[in-house]
């Protein structure tokens, strides 16, 4: 699927992921898939969590897009859990993400900004995984056996990519004009270029493994 990587080859992101990493991760789909049933939880959760952190005293539709993508985060989280059973897998009662955890690490708590930080945040985890998304469509393709996977990454491509546009959005929203207070400290697209060089660093520390926001392998060919 060389459209989804050209696509993903003009997002904004500090750095690229090989073909190697999709293949390399694939190996164990019901690993992968588990990672990414929780990677989808959690997205509902964040969302839910957004549901009443409007900025300043209402910012009209804030409650109505935050509903609409803990929406589509628990139908993704559905569709992921029914491939993942059809495999022989389930879930565990536990999960850690420490790529997410780093990234919301960087938001400044309790201060004028700290909405705009989480917003942006959102935003960073849903452009990444929109870009591994593009990846493991495009492998996923090229593995007998693997069709359902490439349907799937190649359909929550566009949804990912439309969540991170709603959340940069916002978050330009809530630093402009409409909010009632003074929110950003310093210039919004001066923080949103700080915070993508911080998740391209963070995403490099990452040890490698069957996981959406894994590290790449020392070593990276084309699938």
């Amino acid at each position: 699927m060389p459209d989804l990587i050209a696509k993903a080859a003009a997002l904004p992101l500090h750095s690229r992921t090989p073909l190697e990493w999709g293949r390399a991760v694939l190996a164990d789909p019901i690993s992968l898939l588990a990672d990414h049933a929780f990677l989808e939880k959690k997205a509902a959760q964040n969302a839910m969590e957004l549901l009443t952190r409007w900025p300043g005293e209402w910012l009209p539709g804030w409650v109505e897009t935050m509903t609409g993508i803990a929406r589509d985060e628990a139908a993704h989280l559905s569709q992921v859990v029914r491939l993942l059973t059809r495999r022989g897998g389930r879930l565990g009662r536990t999960h850690a993400n420490p790529y997410a955890s780093q990234l919301r690490a960087l938001v400044r708590l309790g201060s004028h900004d700290e909405i705009i930080d989480r917003l942006f945040a959102s935003a960073l985890i849903e452009l990444r995984s929109c870009e591994r998304f593009s990846v493991l469509a495009t492998c996923a393709a090229q593995i007998e056996g693997a069709e359902d996977l490439a349907a799937l990454y190649n359909a929550l491509f566009s949804s990912e990519m439309g969540h991170y546009k709603v959340f940069l959005k916002a978050a330009h929203r809530t630093a402009g004009g409409g909010v009632r207070r003074k929110l950003a400290s310093v210039p919004v697209e001066s923080r949103w270029q700080e915070m993508l060089a911080a998740e391209a660093r963070i995403l490099a520390a990452q040890p490698v493994g069957p996981r959406v926001h894994s590290g790449v392998p020392a070593t990276s060919s084309s699938c």
